[in-house]
């Protein structure tokens, strides 16, 4: 079943088994306010057993990629276009949020977006990334890193 992402009251639904569930919900209500503020978009997320190709695309791009594959267990995954732009958002039981910018035109910006909820460690298959800091009333302090896609997807 969809959840749409409520920014006003954030609520920990679907990411209770997350250890980091409350800055988890954080950062999903950050990422929810933000296409509602800048698309009026309205941030809707599902159960990863109901988003298999959403979370089979992101999981193509990063091994194809950079040869990571993610240990930790998907949670929740959203898939949506805004503009030219598509987007793919998966939500990790450890706290990772992923997401892949997919400008639909030929030579568009192309990117995929690691964000760590605050209280989680950066997992070992992101260390070789660098992950700088921002601050989020929603969010706590998120960490972040991308990395630009090369291929065709």
């Amino acid at each position: 079943m969809s959840y749409a992402v409520d920014f006003g009251t954030v609520s920990t639904v679907g990411l209770e088994s997350s250890p980091v569930a409350d800055a988890l919900a954080g950062l999903r209500a950050n990422e929810a306010r933000y296409f509602k503020n800048k698309y009026d978009h309205t941030f809707t997320v599902e159960p990863a057993s109901e988003a298999e190709p959403t979370i089979a695309w992101v999981s193509r791009i990063l091994e194809e990629e950079r040869g990571i594959v993610i240990s930790s267990r998907p949670l929740e995954a959203t898939a949506f276009q805004v503009e030219n732009i598509r987007m793919a958002y998966v939500f990790y039981e450890n706290g990772l949020s992923i997401n892949v910018m997919y400008t639909i035109d030929d030579g568009g910006k192309r990117a995929v977006g690691f964000k760590l909820s605050e209280g989680m460690d950066v997992p070992e298959e992101l260390g070789s990334f660098k992950f700088a800091r921002q601050k989020s009333k929603l969010a706590g302090t998120i960490r972040g890193s991308y990395f630009v896609i090369k291929k065709e997807y």
